[in-house]
């Protein structure tokens, strides 16, 4: 399979930090890489029903959640890039998120195995010298790939407050250089010894 990388945006501002930092690590990846840009903004979900113990789940036909399975199952690299909100990913990107819960529910699509041994990255921006305070963003980021069997490339973190501050981090612009580069690896919880 040819890697097909699938960025999904969660901030609720256009043109963001964040965005602007994950289009720089993805100006680094080869030219054969296929790329898909989906703005959750764009392509808003409604609130997530949690079904699982009233009725099957169906595969969306449609409308944004079909759009966003379909991108999703597609690709075989997941790039969530959600500015850094209130310590964790945006409320946008945390309903993508609960709608795995759906996904892994609905007959004959057996989510978590084709998700398995795929790969999922993070990319953030923060208004916060100390990046330590992005830690409950990566870990929900790299415990979801461990439920799901992924590889976790890890966080791409910029710092960067009002739009466009992210261009000044030159230490996050260097980074953004490689960080696609190299082979992840299987993501585990952080209780797991090996």
């Amino acid at each position: 399979m040819n890697r097909r990388f699938l960025f999904v945006l969660g901030s609720a501002r256009p043109d963001g930090n964040t965005e602007l930092l994950a289009r720089r690590a993805a100006e680094q990846l080869p030219p054969d890489v296929e790329q898909q840009w989906i703005d959750l903004t764009a392509h808003p979900l409604p609130d997530f029903e949690d079904l699982r113990h009233d009725s099957d789940h169906v595969h969306p036909a449609g409308g944004s959640a079909g759009l966003l399975l379909d991108a999703t199952l597609a690709a075989t690299d997941l790039v969530i890039a959600s500015p850094l909100y209130w310590y964790s990913v945006s409320a946008h990107t945390k309903r993508y998120l609960d709608y795995w819960s759906g996904w892994l529910r609905t007959p004959g699509l057996d989510f978590k195995a084709t998700m398995a041994g795929r790969t999922l990255w993070g990319v953030t921006a923060l208004a916060h010298e100390e990046a330590a305070v992005a830690d409950p963003l990566a870990g929900t980021l790299n415990n979801s790939a461990a439920y799901m069997g992924m590889r976790f490339g890890g966080v791409l973190l910029g710092n960067g407050s009002r739009p466009g501050d992210v261009l000044k981090d030159t230490e996050a612009l260097a980074r953004a250089k490689t960080f696609f580069a190299g082979e992840a690896p299987l993501a585990r919880f952080p209780y797991k010894s090996d």
